[in-house]
């Protein structure tokens, strides 16, 4: 049987590398995109999350956090108790932003001092922050100009501090997303090509009077896809890190083993849009029936958390959703290796579904 496969794994990978075509598909546009995305792509910010952290409760103190709550830009707010809280809202992403005012704030305006109150920002989402820094900005200084009429010359400073991204790049955030997208296209158009491919050069019905069993096939046909996405995903990878000079501060290992579980779950759907499609044409056009929602619900044009409930709910079986997250985190702030499982095991159940799914498929249509 491995045999089989072997010689199968090898037939697809020889006709894909020895077109020139092909391989010209492979390399150029992913690159192309990869540059022009990362100046093109922009984002807004609404229905964000903001944690307060007030450690002083004077009478200014409770008027900044109060203006701060009550901003149309924020529509949830944590309160926190303690400077111990404040590195897991960020680093869990459950604010964008903590707003620090220290214990003597409001004594320093009371006695004309210069107070000043920390404002934390989540550097990975670069745009939103950024936009939700000049919101905050604003309202300082709508705070600053209360205190001046109020004869206190000197008033209160806001002082920001991004983590994870300290410029607020926007190519830091936006190359590893597209790795994680231009990964996603050419596994997807591999695997849906596949077998539509055979139909048309009609070499499909030799695979069936062969002695390979259908899942033996299916197997033969993912595995060279699986192959190719990896080292598309690493050529991907190499020029985020060389060309875009994005930092990659995580766990190459991590990388790839959850590449590997995501890389499945899109061969998964490839395959089955392949196992329906009769013509390249209509497997080009199922694949991206899947990939521009799969886009568009990943977190990456605009935040999920700007979704309504039930789209939310939908995208927690987009696989590209937790890859996405995965990416970022690896590439920006080493994120753990718990943490990379509890974005990978969702991508495990949709890649059995999906493979199990386009087996399914793949059998009826051979029978």
């Amino acid at each position: 049987m491995f045999s089989r496969i072997r010689a199968l794994i090898i037939k697809e990978l020889l006709a894909i590398l020895r077109d020139k075509k092909s391989r010209f598909v492979l390399i150029v546009p992913p690159l192309v995109q990869l540059f022009v995305f990362s100046f093109a792509a922009t984002q807004e910010a609404k229905n964000q999350t903001l944690a307060i952290l007030n450690l002083d409760h004077g009478k200014q103190a409770l008027t900044l956090a109060q203006n701060f709550a009550a901003a149309a830009t924020f529509s949830r707010v944590l309160h926190l108790t303690g400077a111990a809280e404040v590195p897991p809202v960020i680093e869990e992403q459950q604010a964008i932003a903590v707003l620090w005012i220290p214990e003597d704030f409001s004594r320093n305006i009371e006695n004309g001092q210069l107070a000043e109150a920390s404002f934390i920002l989540d550097g990975r989402k670069t745009n939103t922050a950024g936009i939700v820094q000049g919101y905050a900005q604003r309202m300082m200084n709508d705070f600053q100009a209360g205190l001046a009429a109020g004869g206190r010359p000197e008033g209160a400073r806001l002082v920001v501090r991004n983590w994870f991204n300290p410029n607020l790049d926007f190519r830091w955030y936006t190359v590893p997303s597209l790795v994680c997208i231009l990964t996603t296209l050419i596994s997807l158009l591999v695997t849906g090509l596949s077998v539509a491919r055979e139909r048309e050069m009609g070499t499909f019905d030799q695979l069936l009077v062969s002695p390979l069993h259908p899942l033996e096939i299916l197997v033969g046909k993912a595995v060279p896809a699986l192959i190719i996405a990896m080292a598309e995903g690493t050529f991907m990878v190499l020029a985020a890190v060389f060309l875009m000079r994005v930092p990659f501060n995580g766990s190459l290992p991590l990388l790839y083993a959850s590449m590997a579980v995501f890389l499945l779950a899109i061969i998964g759907v490839g395959l089955f849009i392949s196992s329906l499609s009769m013509t390249q044409q209509q497997a080009i056009l199922g694949a991206f029936v899947f990939l521009v929602p799969a886009v568009i619900l990943s977190g990456y044009a605009s935040p999920i958390e700007n979704m309504p409930p039930w789209l939310q709910t939908i995208t927690l079986g987009n696989p590209l959703r937790y890859f996405m997250t995965i990416v970022r985190g690896i590439f920006l702030k080493d994120i753990t290796a718990v943490l990379v499982w509890q974005q990978t095991w969702p991508m495990a159940v949709i890649a059995a579904i999906t493979l199990s799914t386009a087996t399914w498929l793949f059998k009826k249509r051979m029978e």
